[in-house]
């Protein structure tokens, strides 16, 4: 099971979106987790997306196929993930409450798992996957935006001994996956102002807690560019094929 922590954090996020904050991305990085969908997808595919959160993703960039399931492990998620999908008109999806380390759905089953941003089970994606089904995965670890964690001494997953991106790797690899890739992705983002950027770290789960005031505004100093507040990310995508 998600440690309760994780469960309370996305629970109380389930009405929260980034686009209340002001901020411009410049992806460095040719690795794009939708375009790859896409490309695999056909109107017969079967679709399990894992951590699907509100749904936002899943409506926008999800192809048009035969099903498509969305889960999270916060009902509240889901239901907000619903009420969007209501709004949205598009047909061919679901969404419902699961647990990613207590996957509950049929074997030999989907044609395509995505993780976005979530804990996984390569071993329970795998059973769940049909043979020649794909796995596709964008994470973070230690590394994003490790020039705070490092300001700051402290950040999520700043002590752990191996990034999570490499005991996704090797995980997936155990599992039975071939054709494993893994790709670091660099991310600039940009805020509008140091308020817009303070607000954003006090509500994701970057930071263990906000700094002393004195600390954040030297970072916030030493990286501000013609007014914009520049944070680099380091995220980490992963594809593999079920044999």
């Amino acid at each position: 099971m998600l440690h309760d922590k994780d469960f309370e954090y996305f629970d109380k996020m389930a009405h929260w979106s980034f686009d209340g904050y002001d901020c411009h991305t410049e992806c460095l990085t040719d690795w794009d987790l939708y375009k790859i969908l896409n490309g695999l997808a056909t109107e017969y595919s079967r679709i399990l997306d894992l951590g699907t959160g509100g749904g936002e993703k899943l409506l926008a960039n999800f192809p048009e196929c035969k099903e498509i399931t969305g889960t999270d492990y916060s009902p509240n998620m889901i239901e907000t993930a619903r009420r969007n999908l209501e709004k949205s008109g598009r047909k061919n999806i679901t969404f419902r409450v699961m647990d990613n380390l207590n996957m509950d759905v049929p074997e030999d089953y989907y044609d395509i798992v995505v993780a976005r941003h979530t804990c996984i089970d390569a071993g329970q994606i795998f059973r769940c996957l049909k043979p020649g089904g794909h796995l596709l995965l964008r994470g973070v670890d230690k590394y994003d935006c490790w020039g705070l964690k490092i300001h700051l001494g402290y950040g999520q997953d700043f002590n752990s001994p191996v990034p999570i991106s490499i005991e996704d790797y090797e995980n997936i690899l155990k599992a039975g996956f071939s054709d494993v890739e893994l790709v670091p992705i660099h991310e600039r983002e940009y805020y509008k102002d140091a308020q817009t950027f303070k607000a954003f770290l006090s509500v994701v789960p970057i930071l263990d807690h906000m700094p002393e005031d004195s600390l954040l505004e030297e970072y916030i100093e030493k990286n501000t560019y013609a007014g914009r507040v520049l944070l680099i990310r380091r995220c980490y995508g992963i594809t593999a094929r079920k044999p």
